[in-house]
């Protein structure tokens, strides 16, 4: 879609994590984008194939995608000409609170939508439905719990996995986990031998994999812990730019355009995810349900 491409913003800012917080009192969030002409979308590393930075040190992915869709909404709904995007890298663990402290003002990645983060923030329409799995070296097969029993098993920091596992750990099975500040730097660890297993959502460990041509040196668990409904991010006290982020997902969903898109990161010689049926419903009947645990019988 031509209205998404890179080129097409008129001024693209790559900005550092340590960025300075945009000065701004609740709920004025559209006045100030209108105002100043300006939107900061927090995006991820290494989420891919959603939201990462490519050879280019450019925010690209799925996720990334539809919020500018979202952006160009807005530049409609504002009678805005141009409208300038600035991205700021956000890790798992400081996302919310760079959006609380409006640093960012959508969050563009691949975070799950979950009972407990409903208390601080808001969310879209579910755009993905992914599943928390194990990934494992070919010679360790995850089908059960207890099949991880004992293992040396990698956590990313500040995700819903690690919030998982720490309570197994604590309840189910006896587990050796190792937290790490990242997706990256837990993938590392598993590949180096230094880790058993990583425990993430099946499409992030794909999306690993696949870009460094590991895929076959691994395998997912059959065994899936939790439903994780992905969503963008919003202060809950946005209630003007949430709905225009809504009304843009539900336009691309009934106009197929989203179907479009999901081929184009999810479809090609490296990667291959097919559209789940949790996904496919999502698009069909847009709703906003949490995510979850179904190895502990909770929401997330």
């Amino acid at each position: 879609m031509a209205s998404l491409r890179f080129g097409r913003l008129a001024v693209i800012t790559l900005l550092a994590a340590c960025g300075v917080a945009s000065a701004q009192t609740p709920g004025d969030t559209i006045s100030r984008i209108k105002s100043t002409k300006t939107i900061t979308l927090g995006v991820r590393e290494a989420a891919r194939p959603f939201s990462y930075l490519d050879e280019n040190k450019r925010p690209v992915g799925y996720s990334v995608d539809l919020c500018l869709a979202a952006v160009e909404e807005l530049k409609r709904e504002l009678k805005l000409p141009e409208l300038q995007v600035q991205y700021k890298v956000v890790s798992g663990a400081e996302r919310i609170p760079k959006l609380l402290a409006r640093e960012i003002d959508l969050e563009c990645g691949s975070t799950t939508n979950t009972k407990a983060r409903q208390e601080q923030v808001a969310f879209s329409y579910t755009m993905f439905v992914a599943q928390m799995r194990v990934l494992t070296p070919k010679d360790t097969p995850v089908t059960t719990l207890k099949d991880l029993d004992g293992l040396p098993l990698a956590l990313s920091k500040g995700t819903t996995s690690e919030k998982l596992f720490t309570r197994l750990a604590e309840t189910e099975v006896h587990l050796k986990l190792q937290v790490f500040p990242n997706n990256n730097e837990a993938y590392a660890a598993l590949k180096a031998g230094k880790v058993r297993a990583f425990a993430q959502d099946d499409s992030l460990l794909q999306g690993l994999a696949s870009a460094d041509g590991s895929a076959d040196k691994f395998q997912l668990s059959t065994l899936a812990l939790s439903v994780e409904p992905y969503g963008v991010m919003v202060r809950k006290d946005d209630k003007a730019l949430l709905a225009a982020v809504d009304r843009t997902l539900a336009r691309l969903y009934a106009s197929g355009e989203a179907d479009t898109l999901y081929r184009k990161w999810f479809v090609g010689d490296k990667l291959a995810i097919k559209m789940s049926r949790m996904t496919r419903d999502s698009i069909l009947r847009p709703n906003k349900e949490a995510g979850v645990a179904m190895v502990l019988g909770y929401q997330l």
